[in-house]
């Protein structure tokens, strides 16, 4: 009778250990289920959330950086009464073109004006006196982009390039905001290494040329407003 016992208890612990060990088991793969699914939807979620973003020294690197990779565009188009001027954006300053698309695709540029023109030197935009270009610029947020220097890249005719402070700014980092382009004819060479060239000028140089021709106040600032809308091509 006890060998009947010990038998039947053993069984008994036999088939509950295999229970444990299935449901042990399922509960793992359960669980590496779950997690594959939490990495997928990690993976897909934006690192980012374009809708309420602000940008700031501490993020734009990152933020750019993913925005770039996201975003591959590197020619566009802007409009002005004188005419188009069609401009490509170089690879090699990532973070610049980054900024640039990101901003025409925020039709940022969309509210500013060539505000500045020094004739056969350079014409400048993405500023306005207009109060909606301040509010713009509040929400996309307050930063500098680090310069991103390129010896292939000069300050030729037709050269893009980015504006900055020359006060407190040792690392000569770049407004995001405003631009130039070069229109003396024989370069401004004297600004390699101080301004980051980020593009060039492929269709419309007569414009600018046109553009820099206008009359301008004490300031620079072109006594008729030159409005411009800058699209992706």
């Amino acid at each position: 009778m006890k060998i009947h016992l010990l038998i039947l208890f053993a069984i008994i612990f036999l088939i509950s250990s295999c229970d444990n060990k299935t449901k042990d088991k399922s509960e793992k793969n359960n669980e590496q289920i779950i997690t594959k699914i939490e990495d997928t939807i990690s993976v897909n979620k934006p690192k980012f959330d374009l809708e309420t973003i602000v940008l700031s020294d501490e993020n734009v690197v990152e933020f750019l950086t993913w925005y770039g990779n996201k975003n591959p565009e590197n020619k566009v188009l802007i409009e002005t009464k004188f005419g188009n001027i069609e401009v490509e954006l170089f690879e090699e300053t990532k973070l610049h073109r980054a900024n640039f698309i990101y901003l025409v695709k925020k039709e940022y540029f969309n509210t500013t004006f060539f505000h500045r023109v020094v004739k056969g030197f350079i014409i400048q935009g993405g500023s306005s006196d207009e109060s909606i270009t301040k509010k713009e610029r509040k929400a996309i947020g307050r930063y500098l982009i680090p310069a991103e220097f390129n010896k292939k890249h000069k300050h030729h005719y037709g050269a893009l390039a980015a504006a900055r402070s020359w006060d407190d700014n040792p690392e000569k980092m770049s407004t995001p905001f405003e631009f130039y382009f070069i229109q003396n004819k024989n370069g401004s060479y004297h600004l390699d290494g101080e301004h980051t060239v980020f593009g060039k000028i492929t269709k419309g140089h007569e414009v600018m040329d046109i553009i820099a021709n206008q009359e301008t106040d004490e300031g620079e600032f072109p006594l008729l407003n030159i409005l411009i809308k800058v699209s992706i091509i």
